[in-house]
């Protein structure tokens, strides 16, 4: 998956809701009565999984209450809180994929530090091509903005998400195209604010390149 210009990479398929303040595109699909506080949500086999891992369970996913998950990185640990009722889908998808072990040992393969400000990570390959072998619907609403310590899907086009996800460090103008599930606490901030200080080699022809830093994810623990 690949940043281009404004646009990064993810994947999926997408239904309308409209509410009083925003329009989301969401990856709500109910197969089947979801219970109670929960979604029902879709995952589509698409290809061969960078690294081995199933997808997840998309039957009564949580959509209510908070979830924190820890990203430990060569340079510290990054705390990222997300909230289930707004992005269940997306959420359930991160926290299996982090459950598989899926992000351990691999490092963050794209850092922007003109326009742009952030860092790409989740593909095992290296290569922004890589993913987990499956897509999911966009979680985004009208009103998304992406300020210091959002954290949300990198994708490919509409509904293309995947597992490849990006963090911001400092104030970042996007459009509401990428689904934000998460935000970092502070010091996760300064933590990719030092990786970005360390500077990057420029090979991406769509902007930015690899990161200087090793920017690796050692683990993604829950809870």
């Amino acid at each position: 998956m690949i940043l281009v210009g404004a646009a990064l990479l993810s994947a999926c398929a997408s239904t309308t809701t409209t509410g009083t303040s925003s329009t989301r595109t969401t990856s709500k699909v109910s197969v089947a009565s979801a219970s109670p506080g929960t979604v029902n949500c879709t995952y589509v086999t698409a290809s061969t999984p960078a690294k081995p891992v199933d997808p997840p369970n998309g039957n009564n996913v949580p959509a209510t209450g908070k979830v924190a998950a820890v990203i430990q990185t060569n340079e510290g640990p990054i705390t990222i809180t997300m909230d289930r009722s707004k992005t269940p889908c997306t959420i359930n998808s991160f926290l299996s994929l982090a459950e598989q072990k899926y992000f351990d040992a691999t490092s963050c393969h794209r850092l922007v530090t003109s326009g742009l400000l952030l860092l790409q990570c989740g593909d095992p390959t290296g290569t922004g091509m890589g993913g987990p072998g499956y897509t999911f619907r966009d979680e985004t609403y009208s009103t998304d903005t992406f300020p210091a310590g959002t954290v949300a899907m990198a994708n490919a086009g509409t509904n293309t998400n995947g597992s490849q996800f990006f963090l911001v460090y400092a104030d970042t103008g996007l459009p509401p195209k990428y689904t934000v599930f998460g935000h970092m606490d502070a010091a996760g901030i300064a933590i990719i604010a030092k990786i970005a200080a360390d500077g990057q080699d420029g090979s991406n022809s769509a902007g930015g390149g690899k990161p200087k830093n090793p920017a690796k994810i050692l683990s993604v623990t829950v809870g």
